[in-house]
């Protein structure tokens, strides 16, 4: 019975995604016609371990011109992402491309996002500022730091050990204190912190894993790119509403596929 309901919820989702295409680009604005936003007054003192930063100028560049000039609106998600040093969480020969409008590899065949897919996913979670919030694929960390500037508490897990131990102390180093880093398959999600207001998975599943959902709050939203590997994927909102899923398409994306106990299920045929 629990299997089957899995199944149909999950190919309730899939038949949402597939029928709606967004064009990725297709919210983009001429920048000229963009609104223009002051500059912060001051930097997130994370950003000055060592003295001035030489790449604020290229923050400032792209969310002018990646996030704001595409449609992206929320003060909050833009301010984080225009103090965050998006470059600390890229090796440092790849610094001068961080701010670039594309993923940059971080090693371990795994990139950290294009800058507007990050907002994108972000605004979509509508954090306030108390949120519990799940993110399932560390990465770099870059994602979970934009999170720590929006809510209360971050969670966070990574499968591949090395990624995780330098997101974490990345994370520790800029003084991201609200950020908890998990070694470990997000399959099953963290229920020993469960609840969670928000959940964000920034690998692609061909399905929602059921555990997620269950640790997602009544009125609760879950961000993820769904799709088969190796194929364009679906950017899908999902909200839990009187305890049931409901979806909604956002735009076509390619991430890397989400590994461990989703893939190995048999779930997704």
């Amino acid at each position: 019975m629990v299997h089957h309901s899995k199944n149909s919820r999950r190919l309730a989702l899939n038949r949402l995604a597939s029928r709606f295409c967004v064009g990725l680009m297709s919210a983009a604005l001429l920048a000229g016609c963009s609104p223009s936003r002051p500059a912060p007054e001051a930097e997130d003192e994370a950003h000055l371990p060592g003295g001035d930063d030489p790449y604020r100028e290229k923050r400032l560049a792209m969310v002018e011109t990646q996030l704001v000039a595409r449609g992206i609106s929320d003060e909050r998600v833009l301010d984080a992402m225009t103090r965050i040093p998006r470059h600390r969480f890229v090796p440092r020969s790849r610094w001068p491309v961080a701010y670039g409008d594309f993923p940059v590899p971080i090693g371990e065949g795994q990139t950290i996002s294009q800058p507007y897919i990050v907002a994108l996913m972000t605004e979509h979670l509508g954090l306030q500022g108390q949120e519990r919030v799940l993110e399932i694929g560390t990465g770099s960390g870059y994602q979970a730091a934009v999170l720590s500037r929006l809510a209360k508490e971050v969670y966070t897990i990574e499968i591949i050990p090395e990624l995780a131990e330098r997101a974490r102390l990345v994370l520790s180093e800029l003084g991201y204190d609200n950020v908890s880093v998990k070694t470990g398959d997000g399959y099953a999600g963290w229920e020993e912190h469960a609840p969670f207001d928000a959940i964000i998975i920034t690998a692609a599943p061909s399905f929602v894993p059921s555990p997620l959902t269950d640790q997602l709050v009544e009125g609760g939203r879950l961000v993820v790119p769904l799709g088969q590997k190796g194929k364009t994927q679906m950017l899908t909102l999902i909200e839990k509403k009187e305890g049931k899923l409901m979806g909604k398409a956002l735009c076509p994306v390619r991430f890397v596929p989400m590994t461990g106990e989703v893939e190995e299920s048999g779930q997704d045929e």
